[in-house]
């Protein structure tokens, strides 16, 4: 049983974008409820590394932008080595705003940034004119990125990423002349948003996004809204463990993020929204969720995947708990996250004894399955980890996880939040 209300960690996502977009504009910048989790640790490493002054205060941040053509190395190094961690948003969003500066760089990350794909991001950077070489012709890292000078684009985008969109609309700050990229599917709009607030020139049409180069970006205070792909966790525990109710406050509600709410309502569960409000162009409210025991399987597909593609883990343990099959699908960019999340999704359920089937691009599973408990490998994926740590809440043996330390990149204290709502 789940009981109690809290307020929410802030997003991921935004934490990144605020710490990148106060970094290039011009003057003094304070982030609010800042996300202090691993990954967004490694943004901030990597702007320090830039001449770019970054103090930390509890949860807010405050940083000094030098102005979009203002980082250089600091202590005038030769050869900037910047390490972005297990963040792939990092990485990617990165090398977008690094394309634009007249200085060399290479980028390396950990074991699990060395297996993912970056041509997605560096090929059209290169037609845009950065120089970028690296591994496996720059799919691979270590990459290193000689810019400056860019032209303009007109992209339309293979896959639907946020990240390489987002690398794109940065690198187009640069750029020549306007720059015009085109998405297949809506994905998530924190980088348009936040980049309007600092004064760049940026138009979105539905899947079509018009920017123009700007000389300078300037300043601005931030808040960061609660992160719903950490709150979905949290969610999915109150809608299957029996008598729970949470409320959960300050969680970001942006229109290409609330996917899972979607599926939830979808599946019979009981979550209701309150309070809804806007903070720094965000969509904010209230989470209200209760234990849910008439759920019902469903299909997830197509234009919703890239609104939960990060909660995909999350929602395969509440469709154990559904009548009905679940279906997943469309969803082949869970292969290239921080594990290959189709095969670890699908083996750690069957191990811990539910019943789940893989498929090329998703995966099936089948409802009102018994968990009995077992060791899972997590392959140090903190969505994986904290999937199966909800779990644990409904099975009848222990469900052990081989690594605890990753949820740290995304959710530190997430266990002793766990362990407050658990003894309420």
């Amino acid at each position: 049983m789940l009981k109690g209300s809290f307020e929410l960690i802030g997003d991921k996502s935004i934490s990144h974008r605020a710490i990148m977009l106060s970094s290039i504009s011009k003057g003094k910048n304070k982030i609010s409820n800042f996300l202090m989790g691993e990954d967004c640790l490694s943004t901030i490493n990597c702007f320090r590394k830039m001449d770019v002054d970054i103090e930390i205060d509890n949860n807010e941040v405050y940083v000094t932008g030098k102005g979009l053509r203002g980082l250089k190395p600091a202590n005038n190094m030769e050869n900037l080595l910047l390490d972005v961690g297990n963040s792939g948003t990092t990485i990617r969003l990165m090398m977008g705003i690094l394309s634009g500066q007249n200085f060399k760089t290479t980028i390396i990350g950990d074991e699990s940034i060395g297996r993912r794909p970056m041509k997605r991001v560096t090929d059209p950077l290169r037609q845009m004119g950065a120089i970028i070489t690296g591994k496996d012709d720059a799919n691979l890292t270590p990459i290193t990125i000689e810019g400056g000078n860019l032209t303009h684009i007109d992209y339309n985008m293979p896959v639907s990423s946020a990240q390489v969109k987002s690398a794109l609309i940065l690198a187009s700050l640069y750029g020549d002349d306007t720059s015009f990229i085109h998405e297949k599917s809506k994905s998530r709009n924190h980088t348009e948003i936040m980049l309007k607030s600092f004064g760049a020139d940026i138009q979105v049409n539905n899947l079509d996004i018009k920017v123009n180069p700007v000389e300078e970006l300037f300043n601005r205070d931030i808040y960061v809204p609660g992160d719903i792909s950490s709150a979905a966790f949290i969610i999915v525990g109150a809608l299957i463990c029996e008598n729970s109710e949470v409320l959960i406050k300050n969680v970001g509600l942006n229109d290409t993020r609330v996917g899972i709410i979607e599926v939830i309502k979808k599946m019979n569960g009981n979550i209701e929204i309150i309070d809804e409000h806007e903070i720094c162009g965000e969509k904010v409210g209230d989470v209200l969720v209760s234990y849910s025991p008439n759920l019902v399987g469903t299909t997830i597909d197509k234009d919703l995947i890239p609104k939960l593609i990060d909660e995909i883990p999350i929602i395969a343990v509440l469709a154990t708990r559904a009548e009905g099959d679940t279906i997943i699908k469309d969803a082949a960019e869970l292969k290239v996250k921080e594990s290959n999340r189709i095969k670890s999704v699908v083996d750690n359920l069957n191990l811990i004894g539910a019943k789940a089937i893989e498929l090329e691009d998703g995966m099936i599973i089948k409802g009102k399955s018994k968990i009995q408990g077992g060791k899972i490998q997590t392959f140090n994926d903190h969505r994986i980890a904290m999937a199966f740590s909800i779990a644990d809440l409904i099975s009848s043996e222990k469900v052990i996880l081989d690594s605890h330390k990753c949820i740290d990149i995304s959710f530190p204290g997430y266990f002793n939040l766990l362990n407050k709502l658990s003894n309420y």
